[in-house]
């Protein structure tokens, strides 16, 4: 993998921060929710976010 650029870095960080983010909206969103349905969706969503965060993550490495 190439080095990353100090732009490139400050951009992968707050990708990270808002894929968190995300994250746990998301993952309140679904303890709100009553309808199972609308549950699952939400809990979908979160763990979609999770996983982007993660790839994210895997470029730092």
């Amino acid at each position: 993998m190439a080095n990353l650029t100090t732009l490139e870095l400050q951009n992968l960080k707050h990708l990270i921060e808002t894929q968190n983010t995300c994250y746990q909206k998301l993952n309140n969103y679904a303890d709100y929710a009553v309808d199972p349905q609308i549950k699952q969706v939400f809990n979908k969503a979160a763990q979609n976010s999770l996983n982007t965060k993660e790839k994210l993550i895997s470029f730092l490495n």
